[in-house]
């Protein structure tokens, strides 16, 4: 809870981004879910027992809220559609819908009475198992749905660095994909324990192993989120109603392109800025982006990360023959930014790391 709300004060400091702006919003309903528990946990509802649901509603809204906030951080898109949000908003109706007995039919003292199975009314206690269970299912519907956006909003994300960019580690994202499988599973859990402990049945860990691994996985996403930089809008590609729809090159103009590709890459050396990007190959060679990404796509069969980052690996080979400058020092003349990205880059397309290369490179001598 602490690291939540220092979290939250310190997202307050930042500048009005949208990005900032769902991070608080999801921020604040993760200090409400865990308040929630916190107050059943500790006991607390006994002084008020009236309160003992109440994050119910809010607690729906956790896998949207990650949603929003994956949408301003990668969509090129600048505002989230009436549709989604009124999807997400239909999850807390339903909720509510759902605890009108449990409010209105139950008092406070008979909440704090069905606490215990020694005291509890048999058929208000099935209003509750039913409230708990069907608002459980519910969280599991709606953050399977858009933690499954989510997913495939940061894959578009992805896709799309590759096509414009040949340096792609500082915009990719890549922590988000692990996050939402980390929450997802932690969420899961949550709703099993929850639901099992609704019916009456515990089991040794039961409020104890999932607490820690809520810890662990707010810690990493508050880490991640908070280091995470504003992209501009150039860096998360181009608005659905922007992307080109068709081929519209003859195979004669693909040729002409692609010919001009491999004279900039081979005989100007583009490929060793470390910057590259699509609209600065556009600028030098004298083509739209659209025709270089098509001919990328439907003549060389690659993509812009790809079709550089080759040229630069093939600059990297013949350094590592040649010369006895350490591998990160080659990593960076040949254009790329980080060692980590090199070795991966040069692996994938090699067939073992940069040092294995140059060992057996010496062997053969």
């Amino acid at each position: 809870m602490g690291m939540t709300i220092f979290a939250l004060l310190e997202v307050f400091n930042r500048p009005k981004e949208r990005q900032n702006l769902f991070l608080k919003g999801l921020l604040l309903l993760l200090i409400i879910h865990l308040g929630g528990e916190l107050f059943i946990y500790s006991g607390a509802y006994v002084y008020a027992p009236g309160l003992a649901g109440a994050q119910f509603p809010f607690r729906v809204l956790l896998g949207p809220a990650l949603y929003f906030y994956a949408h301003a951080t990668m969509s090129p898109d600048k505002a989230i559609s009436k549709g989604g949000w009124a999807l997400a908003l239909s999850g807390p109706m339903l909720v509510l819908l759902a605890m009108i007995p449990f409010i209105f039919m139950i008092s406070p003292a008979e909440k704090l009475a069905l606490a215990n199975p020694l005291t509890r009314d048999p058929e208000l206690w099935k209003i509750a198992v039913f409230t708990c269970l069907f608002t459980t299912l519910v969280f599991i519907s709606f953050t399977l749905l858009f933690l499954v956006m989510a997913f495939k909003l940061h894959n578009n994300h992805q896709q799309q660095l590759l096509e414009r960019f040949s340096d792609i580690e500082q915009r990719s994202l890549a922590w988000f994909t692990p996050i939402l499988v980390i929450w997802g599973a932690v969420w899961l859990m949550y709703a099993v324990e929850f639901s099992l402990g609704a019916l009456g049945w515990f089991w040794f860990g039961s409020g104890k192993l999932l607490p820690i691994l809520e810890v662990f996985a707010l810690a990493i996403f508050i880490q991640k989120a908070l280091s995470q930089k504003v992209l501009n809008q150039s860096e998360k590609g181009l608005p659905r109603a922007s992307q080109p729809r068709a081929a519209l090159l003859s195979a004669d103009k693909m040729q002409l392109i692609a010919t001009k590709l491999e004279r900039a890459m081979i005989d100007d050396k583009l490929f060793l800025q470390d910057n590259l990007s699509l609209n600065k190959l556009s600028e030098s060679i004298s083509e739209t982006e659209n025709h270089i990404s098509e001919t990328l796509s439907q003549f060389l069969h690659t993509k812009f990360f790809q079709f550089v980052n080759g040229f630069r690996i093939e600059e990297a080979k013949r350094a590592l023959q040649d010369s006895d400058k350490l591998i990160t020092s080659i990593a960076f003349d040949v254009g790329f930014n980080s060692k980590s990205t090199f070795n991966t880059a040069f692996k994938k397309i090699v067939g073992n790391s940069p040092s294995a290369y140059r060992n057996s490179l010496l062997d053969n001598k």
